[in-house]
């Protein structure tokens, strides 16, 4: 959600940047449009850092052999990174 967020930012930005020729006296819509643009730049790139921090797990996968039976045994296991000691 928050990339899109930033594309839709950056777009009314520089729509407001560039496509539009109006002249309104009490704001100055070019740098309302720049100010947009890079606020949509910097959403897009905290989206993308939460969204690769998201998918980081450790997967293991240990197969052994039962002494008693003599079939294998699978074990996976899934878990995320401990953040707590950074």
């Amino acid at each position: 959600m928050s990339i899109g967020l930033g594309i839709v930012l950056f777009v009314i930005g520089a729509i407001l940047a560039f496509a539009l020729n109006l002249t309104v006296d009490w704001i100055d819509l070019h740098l309302v449009g720049y100010i947009l643009m890079a606020a949509g730049a910097v959403v897009v790139v905290i989206g993308i850092v939460l969204l690769a921090r998201r998918r980081r797990t450790i997967s293991t996968s240990q197969t052994s052999i039962d002494p008693a039976t003599g079939s294998a045994v699978r074990r996976d296991e899934s878990s995320a990174p401990d953040t707590t000691a950074y």
